[in-house]
């Protein structure tokens, strides 16, 4: 695309491999140059916190205010009711209001970190759908907007076709949240003047939809913008680690492992990973991305400091560079080490090794434990550990112990 943007937001979002399709390039542009834009991201409730997959739709929320525009972002309370069937292939489990309501408070968090909220015409505000989709009459509803969905258009989306194509079941609860979401868009135009929705490009159709049926009830033009799947160089989807999803809340993921997962990221995706996710110039992403051998591993620290900083704050992206210098180059403990701390009940007569591996989070399963100990994989206070039967007892453990799973994954594991 030869497209060269007037408005700062269109041009950082492509310096920055942030776009990946818009429905109207030139009037979304038009339209940022001259004035304030409201913008929305959806966040369905579906989980305590956001993982790392939310980040860079998180990140463009925070770049376009920086470039005078106002984020909203919108809490799914009515949409988490239903579930995005979006290239799923089977419904997700519902939630009732109480959980959907505890989730929603614990999401809200992170944002915090990365928007200004308030009152000024570029301030951040926050929403929730069921202030509008709780009380819909649902005859009103059929009439006065299911009407203006065609059922034969909906199939034809790819997040619909793909779930039918296989055979799997898609119920009618399901296919209404295209229309909910479409709803959502038309309302955050009418109540707050909303031009723009993002998201990834998996929602695409449903942005389209939102689009065509403000047009049509409205009578208003607004626009779709999304940022491409990300999925590291190796192809694995961005968002998980060995162990489990990278979670944002401090509370669900150390800052240390968040930091630690960052740091790990393959040479080949660090150039790109800092332009997404720090705020360094994109000159200076180029230069970190293109070192080579033991170079690109302080680049790697950059970015992980540069996207630890922005969540959890300069204090805590600094302790744990410190930890990991200590753990990694001088074979020691480290202060910020993911901690076990079990109680003299849980050790009782004996745990045994395997258990305390995979409590600690670094294998999945006793299977995967007992794996990474007979492939040489696993240590213990930095020996090689190679009896999967070890049984450990609370005298072993009058001091920390340290377990390691492959050269970069370190975990303590102490009495309370």
């Amino acid at each position: 695309m030869t497209y060269h943007p007037k408005s700062d937001f269109i041009a950082t979002m492509m310096e920055r491999g942030f776009l990946a399709d818009c429905t109207d390039y030139q009037g979304l542009d038009e339209a940022l140059s001259n004035g304030v834009v409201p913008a929305y991201i959806g966040y369905d409730a579906t989980a305590k916190s956001l993982h790392v997959g939310h980040l860079m739709n998180i990140m463009v929320l925070r770049w376009l205010q920086k470039t005078g525009h106002k984020p909203i972002t919108l809490m799914g309370g009515g949409t988490t009711k239903v579930g995005d069937p979006s290239f799923r292939s089977e419904e997700r489990p519902l939630l009732d209001n109480a959980a959907i309501d505890a989730n929603i408070d614990s999401l809200q968090k992170v944002f915090a970190r990365y928007l200004s909220y308030g009152d000024a015409p570029t301030d951040a505000i926050m929403l929730n759908n069921a202030e509008w989709l709780d009380g819909l009459n649902y005859l009103d509803f059929l009439r006065d907007i299911g009407r203006h969905f065609s059922v034969n258009r909906m199939l034809s989306f790819e997040s619909v076709k793909s779930r039918i194509d296989r055979e799997q079941s898609l119920s009618f609860l399901e296919f209404n949240y295209m229309i909910l979401q479409a709803y959502d868009f038309l309302e955050l135009n009418r109540r707050y003047g909303c031009l723009l929705q993002m998201g990834g490009s998996d929602q695409w159709g449903n942005i389209v939809n939102g689009i065509d049926l403000t047009r049509r009830v409205a009578d208003q033009e607004i626009y779709g913008l999304t940022t491409p799947l990300l999925t590291t160089s190796d192809g694995r989807k961005m968002g998980k680690s060995q162990g489990g999803a990278v979670w944002l809340n401090g509370d669900m993921l150390s800052p240390y492992e968040f930091w630690q997962f960052w740091r790990n990221t393959t040479d080949a995706d660090t150039g790109k990973f800092l332009k997404l996710f720090t705020e360094l110039p994109v000159a200076e992403c180029d230069r970190l991305g293109a070192l080579e051998g033991s170079e690109i591993n302080e680049a790697k620290i950059i970015l992980a400091n540069g996207v630890t900083t922005l969540l959890h704050g300069a204090e805590a992206a600094k302790a744990a560079e410190a930890t990991a210098r200590e753990v990694f180059e001088k074979g020691g403990v480290g202060d910020d080490l993911p901690t076990l701390t079990l109680s003299s009940d849980d050790v009782g007569d004996g745990i045994s090794i395997v258990q305390l591996i995979v409590r600690a989070g670094l294998a999945g399963s006793g299977k995967e434990a007992k794996r990474l100990i007979n492939e040489n994989g696993a240590k213990l206070n930095d020996e090689p550990l190679t009896n999967a039967g070890l049984m450990v007892d609370a005298a072993a453990l009058e001091s920390p112990m340290k377990l390691s799973a492959g050269k970069k994954r370190h975990a303590l594991v102490q009495l309370g």
